[in-house]
């Protein structure tokens, strides 16, 4: 094994547990001061929704980002099958989660207005900046008729585009859950209950798997490296 493979096993096993650990924050978060989840109550549905956003957007896109990175031996062709299919899981749960936003909004007592935040924006952004992604991806890298120059040619911009997701991603995350967390605490946030605690390492944590993710992904040493085979026809 060379330094630089050990060297990125080491930084893979720690964003895989601060990944974890930041799902599992989300969670007990929303268990703990938020009332837990419900497919009945619109309140409650909601919590529905930052759950699956952290999973889709924070954890399952990061690995999707890195995939290439991770398994450096498997085939090209293969790689890219597996990176589509990571994209069309986090698809279903921005579905999944869009939809329980929108329901808690619409059947709420007091009903609450759609798409008025800040945080709400930048989502759809992010939602639409990934859409585009992974249609171009699609047809670009996937669709057999695409010559293997424009492949060359757009790589880099694919790779760029799918960075600048990620961070906004993240940045969208950090706005929902102090939006969330200011709105239910209210005056008491200044005080710094647990909840706000809570909240506040949350979004640190969210920063620096940021900052870690993106380190990985452009440091050229660990740029998977083409293999001898068929697949300098199927870049």
């Amino acid at each position: 094994m060379s330094s630089k493979t050990s060297l990125f096993k080491k930084f893979y096993i720690l964003y895989q547990i601060i990944g974890l650990v930041l799902i599992y924050f989300v969670y007990y978060w929303i268990v703990q001061y938020r009332g837990g989840f419900s497919f009945t109550e619109p309140k409650i549905i909601f919590n529905w929704h930052p759950l699956l956003m952290t999973i889709a957007f924070l954890y399952l896109f990061a690995n999707a980002i890195l995939h290439y990175r991770t398994f450096p031996n498997n085939t090209k062709q293969k790689l890219k099958n597996q990176h589509a299919l990571i994209h069309g899981c986090i698809l279903i749960l921005i579905v999944l989660a869009g939809f329980a936003a929108f329901v808690s909004h619409q059947y709420g007592k007091p009903q609450i207005p759609h798409l008025y935040s800040l945080h709400s924006w930048l989502g759809v952004i992010t939602i639409i900046m990934f859409l585009s992604q992974l249609i171009s991806g699609l047809w670009c890298f996937l669709y057999p008729g695409v010559a293997a120059q424009h492949r060359e040619t757009l790589a880099p911009y694919h790779v760029l585009f799918g960075i600048c997701i990620f961070i906004l991603a993240v940045a969208t995350a950090l706005l929902g859950f102090c939006e969330k967390i200011i709105f239910a605490l209210s005056d008491k946030y200044k005080l710094l209950p647990a909840e706000a605690v809570l909240g506040n390492i949350l979004g640190i944590v969210c920063v620096f798997y940021c900052i870690l993710v993106v380190y990985m992904i452009t440091k050229p040493e660990f740029k998977r490296q083409p293999k001898l085979e068929y697949e300098t026809l199927l870049k």
